[in-house]
């Protein structure tokens, strides 16, 4: 793998040889066979550019992903967000970060689309003014202001995943980033 550049401020993602090794399962045991999820993964991604990783299932693009937004620890390597390192300053990094995973986790279906916002908002400890005037603004723009009011379990795939992309931009991350973002859409 190339050598990558130390992170600059000219750079929003920084990876560096990252690596990710899971142990398999058997029942209630970890047995001592390994599983290589990300070997060596480098790159960098400078602020104000759009970046893809292409890959087939299974090449560690989710796991990649996951390692950069401190929901999994790197067993190697080394990785910072806007010059923060997500296992040394992972409440950092997360502030920075707006993240979208395809599929129907991350929402709460008993909730209605407007209180999902709420709720998400307040824990990104949004000013309720704030949560008010942008996530209205949000759900304008997903074409699901109309039906702000209804349980989310009613939903569509498609209505619940552009209210993923409404929740992902709520707090008006600095860093995006959106695993299979148009999974789903009508």
């Amino acid at each position: 793998m190339a050598a990558v550049k130390a992170t600059t401020e000219a750079d929003a993602i920084v990876a560096v040889d990252l690596r990710r090794v899971f142990r398999k399962r058997k029942g209630w045991f970890r047995s001592g066979e390994e599983v290589v999820a990300v070997k060596g993964v480098s790159f960098n991604v400078p602020r104000g550019t759009i970046f893809g990783m292409l890959g087939p299932k299974g090449a560690g693009k989710t796991t990649t992903i996951k390692m950069l937004a401190t929901l999994l620890v790197p067993t190697a390597g080394t990785a910072t967000v806007n010059g923060f390192d997500v296992v040394r300053d992972e409440l950092a990094v997360r502030r920075q970060l707006g993240v979208l995973f395809g599929g129907d986790r991350g929402l709460y279906n008993a909730l209605s689309g407007w209180e999902n916002l709420r709720y998400f908002g307040r824990l990104y400890g949004i000013p309720e003014e704030a949560i008010n005037r942008r996530g209205r603004a949000l759900l304008e723009r997903v074409k699901l202001a109309d039906r702000a009011g209804e349980r989310v379990e009613g939903y569509s795939r498609g209505m619940k995943q552009r209210l993923h992309i409404a929740k992902t931009l709520l707090h008006d991350p600095a860093v995006l980033i959106l695993d299979e973002p148009t999974i789903g859409l009508d």
